[in-house]
């Protein structure tokens, strides 16, 4: 297993808060996926992190088996062209990642955030805690992402769902009530 924390990556299919299941099937998890351009600094960082893990697993064998999971499309690691009905994936990396433990949840300046204060949103930039470990079950081989912790970077367009309002969509009201709109 490898941690590493991403910088700046955008967040989408956010269920930090509360778990939910895939498709109502196998247990609830919290779960996000982290949107990535391929220019990001910290790609080179990820990739050696992710052959780091399919090397300690696999040792001799590491090789053949990435192959494998290359063709599978089975590394944490993916291609967002291949989600390009959904918006912010074209063009970008992502990463899923998953975790029957609530992840901590902070603001840029560490406080703990809630569902409450409307953030993070899917389409807002994050910086995320995962965790990279090697899968060799009866569901196969592949190289997973376990979501740690998530915090708050800076506000994005958010994706369908849309995010909370902010103050300054409103006006100052002085509690006079002027009665039905006309």
């Amino acid at each position: 297993m490898a941690k590493i924390l991403l910088k700046n990556v955008r967040l989408a299919f956010s269920s930090i808060f509360e778990a939910k299941t895939v498709n109502g099937e196998g247990e609830p998890a919290f779960s996000a996926s982290f949107l990535l351009p391929p220019d990001h600094p910290q790609i080179k960082e990820l990739e050696a992190l992710q052959e780091q893990v399919i090397k300690d697993k696999w040792t001799t064998k590491a090789a053949q088996i990435k192959k494998e999971m290359v063709t599978k499309d089975r590394l944490a690691i993916h291609d967002g062209d291949a989600k390009a009905d959904y918006d912010g994936f074209p063009g970008n990396l992502f990463i899923s990642a998953r975790n029957k433990s609530r992840p901590s949840v902070f603001d840029r300046d560490k406080t703990p955030l809630t569902q409450a204060d409307g953030k993070p949103y899917s389409g807002c930039y994050v910086n995320v805690s995962i965790e990279l470990w090697a899968q060799d079950n009866s569901y196969g081989k592949r190289v997973n992402a376990s979501l740690r912790g998530v915090q708050f970077y800076r506000d994005g367009d958010a994706f369908a769902g849309g995010g909370a309002a902010s103050e300054d969509e409103f006006e100052a009201e002085d509690g006079a009530d002027d009665g039905p709109l006309a």
